[in-house]
């Protein structure tokens, strides 16, 4: 089941002129039969394997997820929504807010 559309996720939406088509890789074999190399643009993989390079924002980030009712997660965006701030803001301090409960340091963003 698909996730329902957010107009949040619009804002960082380029215009449907602005987008560019996707660009095709060419790796070949080299003469000594070292292993090839490519460059490969941001957010994209080879063949849909291993690691992606990511967006310049989320370069130096770790993902941390969980999974919350429904009633929470309406709770928390209605939250960000009122305050003018992202879901990732206010995650982040609810996890400072933590770390400082039990002794340790708040990190920041």
């Amino acid at each position: 089941m698909s996730r329902k559309p957010s107009f949040a996720n619009l804002r960082d939406r380029t215009s449907p002129g602005a987008v560019t088509a996707p660009r095709t890789v060419t790796v070949q074999a080299t003469a000594d039969g070292q292993a090839p190399t490519a460059n490969i643009p941001n957010g994209q993989t080879i063949g849909g394997q291993g690691a992606t390079t990511g967006p310049a924002s989320r370069q130096g980030r770790k993902q941390i997820a969980g999974f919350f009712s429904p009633e929470m997660s309406f709770a928390m965006h209605t939250l960000a929504r009122r305050q003018g701030r992202s879901l990732q803001a206010l995650m982040a301090e609810s996890f400072n807010d933590v770390l400082r409960k039990h002794g340790e340091s708040p990190i920041g963003d």
